[in-house]
């Protein structure tokens, strides 16, 4: 009994080993038919290489051949993937750090056409009229048409104080038209502030750099300072915002949540997930927000637009935001030069990817001049009992009288933006200011005033 124990102890390990031995041998197979299938076509690689260096018609950089062959591979892949020179690595690098010299423009590649996302407000393509979703079609005369990111963002480079002339073709107008920027060094303030009165205060963040968490920080704590130390409503405007660090995003969403998820990145391998998560020091959440996007809102902004929706935190209004919903590791190589890789998406807390899919308001807003809007309203010239004199008021009435509203034949916000309109730029408040070209911003503003009520007439 005891030799028949033996013998099939024997046979079962005997059995497990060759199972090992064929798996191993299988999996050695597969790894060396796929390192000998990469060998060969960096063999063929090699031939072309070797076959230009000894034959080709003049002398050839094979350095310049090899970063040429590096950036034809990455054009295969997405157009947020991209190869930089060392020269151009170095200027990317200063990107984020709030000052760089340039044209301060975020560009992107649409449908194969170079075209702007954001102009970077008071920078010199901002100046010189430079629009969101302008397409840029020649650089100096250089035609842009199979460029990447990289060898368009090295057109436009130069030295502070030189000039260059962007052929840009903009929506409504037939013909294109050159627009000379002239070079020079870009500061960012990422966060700029308005005290909207009543204890309101608005922010409008313009790029996600270094800083911007903090100074988003230092202009709430002014504002609380100037109001007793109250805040009655925040409106964050990330209209136009390009983007940037993905930690400022995550540290301006961590300032309005208690709780829950910011943000998850998933990449290739799908149980590889990484999140950010509130840390439950949430300094500003007593009181609303409202946030305010469009379509070039993009990358880290809609990071910080869909994780305060997501939370129940913020109302999102606007139009629906650009979808650029990847995310981008930067690599420093040897000789200097950098790489730029995509490895994953973005993900809002409810699960939804941002890419090409963008943030969706809850509320939209679409942008209108604010002077052809005032002239194409139509009044109604039906009398209601709420025109009659002394007449008994509507709880919404008395709700809505707490707003920026005036009695007379034109009533609420419009009236308030037609009366603003009329006063001459020197006598505006910084509020006025700031809503007589923005009515889109007004809108908003409304909303923002109207929580409290919306709220309580839900309940």
């Amino acid at each position: 009994m005891q030799s028949i124990k033996r013998y099939w102890k024997t046979y079962i390990l005997g059995f497990a080993l060759l199972l090992t031995i064929f798996i191993m041998a299988e999996t050695g197979f597969q790894v060396r038919a796929f390192a000998q299938e990469r060998y060969a076509d960096l063999q063929n690689f090699s031939k072309v290489l070797n076959l230009i260096q000894q034959y080709y018609v003049e002398p050839v950089d094979t350095k310049k051949l090899v970063y040429g062959a590096i950036k034809g591979m990455l054009r295969e892949l997405d157009p947020h993937t991209n190869f930089m020179s060392p020269d151009i690595f170095k200027d990317f690098e200063t990107e984020t750090s709030g000052e760089f010299g340039g044209l301060g423009i975020e560009i992107s590649i649409q449908n194969g056409v170079l075209t702007i996302i954001s102009p970077i407000e008071d920078a010199p393509a901002w100046e010189a009229g430079i629009k969101a979703g302008d397409k840029v079609i020649a650089v100096d005369g250089h035609s842009t048409k199979g460029v990447s990111l990289v060898e368009a963002s090295q057109l436009m480079r130069g030295k502070r104080g030189s000039k260059v002339i962007l052929r840009v073709v903009r929506e409504g107008e037939e013909k294109p038209r050159d627009i000379t920027v002239t070079r020079g060094s870009v500061k960012i303030k990422s966060v700029k502030y308005t005290d909207l009165g009543d204890g309101f205060a608005y922010v409008k963040i313009t790029s996600f750099i270094e800083n911007t968490a903090k100074d988003l920080q230092k202009a709430i704590e002014k504002h609380m300072k100037e109001n007793n130390g109250n805040t009655a409503g925040l409106l964050i405007d990330l209209r136009r915002n390009p983007g940037g660090l993905l930690d400022q995003a995550v540290k301006v969403s961590d300032m309005f949540l208690k709780e829950g998820t910011i943000v998850s990145t998933i990449g290739r391998n799908k149980n590889d997930k990484e999140v950010a998560v509130a840390t439950r020091r949430g300094q500003y959440t007593n009181f609303p927000v409202v946030i305010l996007v469009n379509e070039y809102t993009a990358s880290a902004s809609e990071i910080v637009s869909g994780a305060l929706q997501d939370n129940k935190r913020a109302l999102i209004v606007g139009q629906r935001t650009f979808g650029k919903g990847s995310v981008q590791s930067v690599i420093k190589l040897g000789d200097g030069s950098g790489l730029k890789l995509t490895v994953a998406r973005y993900y809002t807390p409810s699960g939804v990817s941002i890419q090409a899919e963008g943030i969706h308001p809850d509320i939209e807003i679409d942008d209108v001049d604010p002077e052809a809007f005032s002239k194409a309203v139509v009044k109604s010239q039906t009398t209601r009992e709420g025109d009659i004199a002394g007449h008994l008021k509507g709880d919404r009435e008395k709700a809505a009288e707490k707003l920026d509203t005036k009695q007379g034949t034109e009533e609420g916000a419009l009236a308030w933006w037609k009366d603003v309109g009329s006063k001459k730029e020197e006598k505006l408040s910084p509020r006025e200011a700031l809503f007589k070209r923005d009515y889109q911003a007004y809108q908003a503003f409304s909303y923002l005033k109207a929580w409290g009520t919306l709220k309580a007439l839900t309940r």
